[in-house]
């Protein structure tokens, strides 16, 4: 991708794991952050719903918004980039996202407001590739 389609010039962070850019929402790839209190994945038929299942409704609203805040002053921390990956069965762009060479997801996670998404590997795989930037759910490393 040119840097010109790279760089998003107004982000603006919708929670803790997705931003907008423009009219695009981008997810931030391989990272699953909490979710806001008007999330429906907290609703009571959802979390009971997806108890057991691979990615469980993660509904710590304290930390939801700390994640929030958080993602909203390191988009303002510099130019932001966009490396876009994938479309997701939502419509949603899937990327890496950095400031200043530093990956967002990877910031979150060190901070302790996201965790790496055990399930993005099989969702990934019903996504729409956008262009071949090899494996769209690299593991993060852990936080020291």
């Amino acid at each position: 991708q040119a840097l010109e389609e790279r760089l998003c010039l107004a982000p603006v962070a919708v929670d803790g794991d997705t931003l907008r850019c423009g009219g695009e929402l981008v997810r931030l790839i391989g990272i699953d952050a909490p979710e806001l209190p008007d999330s429906s994945r907290c609703s009571p038929a959802s979390i009971q719903r997806l108890k057991t299942s691979r990615n469980p409704a993660w509904c710590d609203y304290s930390l939801a918004a700390r994640s929030a805040a958080a993602l909203r002053a390191f988009l303002a921390r510099g130019p932001v980039m966009v490396e876009r990956v994938r479309i997701d069965p939502y419509g949603r762009t899937l990327a890496r996202v950095s400031v200043n060479g530093q990956d967002a997801g990877q910031y979150l996670i060190k901070l302790g407001l996201a965790r790496r998404w055990r399930n993005c590997r099989r969702f990934c795989a019903r996504s729409t590739r956008v262009r071949d930037s090899g494996s769209p759910c690299r593991r993060t490393s852990k936080p020291t």
